[in-house]
C-alpha cells in the first residue's frame, strides 16, 4: 500500500503573537485528523517557521525520540541536562527523552528566520536515561544516514529499530531505493522537488509504503538539488 500526503493536505496553524508558521502531516497538538494518527512508530512531523528572536514555550517529554533537522537558519536548544547548543543547517538534533526531558527551542538569530523539521518516533523502551546528540551536516550529494539503532556509519545511535536518512539529490540526477514488505517507509520531501516511481512530489509532499517491495526510483526534477528524508521504520 502507498499513502500520498501531498502538502496542502496537511493540518496549519500559525501564531503572528508567537511568530509560528506550522504544517503538521500528523496529528498532535491543536491539529487532530482521524485519518492521520501517526505512521507506525513515527508519530510526529511538523514543519516550522520562526520568525527571527521567536521560541516556543520551554516543554517537557518523556519516552519519545525527538529529531529536529533544521532547514536554514540556526536553532537554539537548551535542556534540563545544563547542555546548550546551536544547531545550524543541514544538522540534525536528537534528543532520547527516557523518564523525562525538559528542552527550550528558539530561534538562535534576530535577523533570520528559522526552518525546521521536527519529528518523534515512539522508543523501543520506556524509561531510559534521557540522552541528546547532534549529526552534523556533511557535503555532497547521495544518502546519509543520520541515526540507527547501532549507530553505524558515525549516525546518531537511537533507542528504536528505525533509520532516519537524508537524500540530496541533483537536478536529472538518480538515486534507488529497496522496499522490503517485513518494514515501512516514509518519504517526505524536505526542499526542492523529486520524481519518485514517476510521481511529481515538491516540498512539504510525502508517500508512506507499507507491505512494498521492489525499487524506488527517485531522481531530482527543478533547477536545485532536492533534499528528502527517508523513515525506515518497523513493521
Amino acid at each position: 500500500m502507498i499513502l500520498e500526503r501531498p502538502s496542502a493536505t496537511r493540518g496549519h496553524g500559525s501564531s503572528a503573537t508567537d511568530g509560528l508558521e506550522r504544517r503538521q502531516t500528523f496529528s498532535s497538538g491543536a491539529y487532530y485528523d482521524p485519518q492521520w494518527m501517526g505512521f507506525g512508530a513515527l508519530r510526529v512531523l511538523n514543519e516550522d517557521r520562526l520568525a527571527p528572536g521567536a521560541g516556543f514555550a520551554p516543554c517537557r517529554r518523556a519516552n519519545m525520540e525527538v529529531f529536529t533537522y533544521v532547514l536554514s537558519g540556526a536553532l537554539a536548544h537548551r535542556d534540563s541536562s545544563g547542555t546548550e547548543r546551536v544547531i545550524r543547517a543541514g544538522d540534525l538534533l536528537w534528543l532520547g527523552t527516557g523518564h523525562g526531558m525538559q528542552y527550550h527551542h528558539s530561534n538562535a538569530s534576530d535577523a533570520e528566520p528559522l526552518h525546521i523539521l521536527q519529528a518523534w518516533l515512539q522508543p523501543d523502551r520506556v524509561n531510559a536515561e534521557p540522552a541528546s546528540g547532534i549529526r552534523k551536516a556533511a557535503p555532497g550529494h547521495g544518502w546519509e544516514l543520520l541515526a540507527s539503532l547501532d549507530g553505524e556509519d558515525d549516525s546518531i545511535a537511537i533507542r528504536q529499530d528505525a533509520r532516519l536518512c537524508h537524500l540530496r539529490v541533483a537536478p536529472g540526477a538518480a538515486e534507488v531505493r529497496s522496499l522490503e514488505p517485513s518494514r515501512r517507509y516514509w518519504l517526505h520531501v524536505a526542499t526542492g522537488a523529486a520524481i519518485v516511481n514517476g510521481r511529481d512530489l515538491f516540498a512539504g509532499d510525502a508517500l508512506g509504503f507499507t507491505g512494498e517491495s521492489g525499487r524506488l526510483e527517485l531522481a531530482g526534477a527543478g533547477a536545485t538539488p532536492g533534499g528528502l528524508l527517508w523513515f525506515d521504520l518497523p513493521a
